[in-house]
């Protein structure tokens, strides 16, 4: 069973489209996390609250991560038996999510990655179909 996949990815959703055997899969992975806002340096010397300020801030910081990490390992469940890997997706998640796919020994599978805006799920299908072309009437 030769399984190619396709991956819009960004911190909040993955959009996974599995081409196999003839056969359209599309699976939708939320990460549960809001947007992560990250503050400079500089802020915390205007906290009132000073440290109290910092420790919640590292706390959130932790959880935010926390969370990105399940999120990960639940996409790369999936990519786990991919023959080939398409990823694209607007920010910092798709290079995060290669260095985790590396790591689980999965680097060589990726095909390509790119940098692409928000996408409805019939344009992430479409893209994927392009990298992939139809074989066997799909």
């Amino acid at each position: 069973m030769k399984k190619e996949i396709g991956l819009w990815v960004d911190h909040r959703e993955a959009v996974i489209v599995i081409l196999s055997d003839g056969m359209e899969v599309t699976k939708h992975i939320s990460s549960n996390n809001g947007k992560h806002v990250r503050y400079s340096g500089s802020s915390h010397s205007k906290n009132r609250q000073g440290l109290k300020g910092i420790i919640a801030e590292d706390q959130k910081d932790r959880k935010f991560a926390n969370a990105l990490n399940k999120y990960y390992d639940e996409i790369i469940a999936v990519l786990r038996d991919a023959k080939t890997i398409q990823i694209f997706g607007p920010g910092e998640a798709k290079g995060e999510l290669e260095k985790r796919i590396e790591h689980e020994g999965l680097r060589t599978h990726i095909l390509t990655i790119e940098t692409m805006d928000k996408m409805t799920d019939h344009q992430i299908v479409a893209k994927v179909r392009e990298r992939f072309p139809v074989k066997n009437g799909l």
